[in-house]
């Protein structure tokens, strides 16, 4: 059981590299989307933090919806190590 946990944490730790590799490509905007590695990030992380954007009000500058979906792997993690 222990394996599967570190696993699990393994894999919340990739997805969070992917949302951080999402965050430092939305500061190039003159990227190309059509790279298959840009698209292959977009395609993994677009269907969690969509929800979380729609959640938040549309009016801010900033998308912080990369910042609670860290919070909420955060969480995820220690509930994990604690178990």
């Amino acid at each position: 059981m222990n394996m599967l946990f570190n696993l699990i944490v393994t894999l919340l730790v990739v997805y969070e590299l992917l949302i951080l590799a999402r965050v430092l490509l939305s500061w190039f905007p003159n990227i190309d989307s059509r790279n298959p590695i840009v698209q292959f990030i977009f395609d993994l992380t677009e269907p969690v933090l969509r929800p979380i954007r729609e959640m938040l009000p549309q009016n801010m500058m900033f998308d912080f919806s990369p910042i609670i979906v860290f919070l909420i792997i955060q969480v995820l993690i220690t509930v994990l190590r604690v178990m």
